[in-house]
Order: structure tokens, then sequence, then C-alpha cells
């Protein structure tokens, strides 16, 4: 499901059903996502099949961090690159002519077995800002770079990611159900058949998660640790072109 969304979220609209404010009306299904925070995404460039996300298409991206409580104090108006698009995870980000890697986001996924039964996703989400270089250039341009990711931009957009993976549970089972019909995508609360599910979840693997700030710490160039053009750390990879069959 979480592939099928990553191929083609940034154009499917969804009509609202039993919403109060928005009875019948079609909307980004990118709204679904996080209702307050995200306000726009859209795909350009060299596209898939079905107008689908691959690597090497550029994706734009609008979204205020925390919204309700900070407004646009923590705005994100930003067109990425696609680097890796495959079953086992996704890549974006930005290079800088010369100067290399500015900013990449990874994200890594695979279904979690229990006694031959598939009883969740396990989803890891890693994050470079900032030039390798020593040179002038670098430092100064990573200067901005950390002005304005401070860290409390980097507070806000944590929980900002924490609500994101959240909502999956809530709305996109429904969706993937109408993946025949995409062009007449429906939601309503009552589709949502785990919305009474108040239990706390922890982080699915402390230790992974330990071993790779322990690695980010100890790299010598934080954007080859991350190995965000390579196949996911979490399980083998699945080829796209293989996939693509399947939920195209």
């Amino acid at each position: 499901m979480i592939h099928w969304w990553f191929l083609r979220f940034p154009f499917l609209k969804v009509r609202l059903v039993d919403i109060e404010g928005y009875e019948n009306t079609k909307v980004p299904a990118y709204y679904l996502w996080h209702p307050s925070d995200h306000y726009g995404a859209n795909l350009k460039g060299s596209l898939g099949p079905g107008r689908s996300s691959q690597a090497g298409a550029a994706i734009e991206i609008q979204e205020a961090m925390q919204y309700l409580k900070y407004g646009w104090k923590y705005p994100v108006n930003s067109r990425l690159r696609i680097y890796y698009c495959a079953a086992d995870g996704w890549a974006m980000g930005k290079q800088i002519p010369v100067l290399g890697k500015a900013m990449m986001l990874r994200i890594h996924w695979r279904d979690v077995e229990e006694e031959g039964n598939t009883i969740g996703v396990h989803y890891h989400y890693e994050i470079v800002i900032g030039l390798g270089g020593s040179d002038p250039i670098s430092r100064f341009l990573n200067g901005n770079i950390t002005a304005h990711f401070s860290p409390e931009f980097f507070e806000a957009w944590h929980l900002h990611n924490a609500i994101e993976v959240g909502t999956f549970e809530n709305f996109l089972p429904a969706l993937y159900e109408q993946r025949g019909d995409t062009e007449n995508l429906r939601y309503s609360p009552d589709m949502n058949k785990i919305r009474q599910n108040d239990l706390p979840q922890d982080g699915f693997d402390q230790a992974l998660f330990e071993q790779r700030v322990r690695g980010y710490d100890d790299a010598r160039d934080v954007h080859k640790f991350q190995a965000w053009d390579q196949p996911s750390i979490l399980a083998p990879s699945i080829k796209a072109e293989q996939d693509r069959a399947d939920y195209a």
C-alpha cells in the first residue's frame, strides 16, 4: 500500500463524504496524509506509467510544520529530485552543481511478519542536510542552511512526521481498496476501520536506530553512509520494474 501511495500521491484526488465543511468536496489526497500541514504536491519531469513517480522526476511540496501551533513559521516550499523509487523505499533531495548533495531524505519500509501473517509495516526515515565539503563556499552555504533548518524547525518537523506516518492506517487502506478506479476515490470516517485504536506505538527497532545514529556520528561522508540511492537497509531489494506490474 505504501509503495502504491508513493508512486502516485501527488496526483490523487478524493471526494470527502460525511466530513463537516467538506461534504462532497473533492480535495488532493495529500490533505489526508496530514490534514492541517499539507497544502500541495505535484510531480514534474520524466514520469513513469500512468504519470507515476520514478527516479529522475521532480516533486514539488508545500507544507507548514505544525501549522495549527505555529502558522507559517516553519514553511516548506521545495522542488526536490526523486533519486530512488522502488518497492522498498523512496529518496528525494537537492544537489548543488559542483558542490554536491545539499539535502537528501531517505525512507525505507518493509512488511513485518509474525507467525506467517503480515501484522504491520516497519517505516524508517533518515534525512541528511548540508554540504560535505570544507571549502569556504560550502561552509557559507551550510551556515545559511543551518539558519533555516534550526533545532526548533526539526522539532516541529519531527512531530509533523510522526503524525503524517500515523495517519496512514486511518485512510490508506480505504483508498487502496479503490485502486482500480483512482479517478473516483472516496473517503468518509466510517471507512477508517481502526479509528478507535488509541494504543500507543513505540519505534519498531530501537537497536537499528541507535546503530544508524552511531554510523552517522562516525562517518567521514554522511551522504555516502546514508546510501540514499541504494536498496533499503531493512530488507533485500525488490526491483521497481518487477513491482510496477502489480501497482501501476
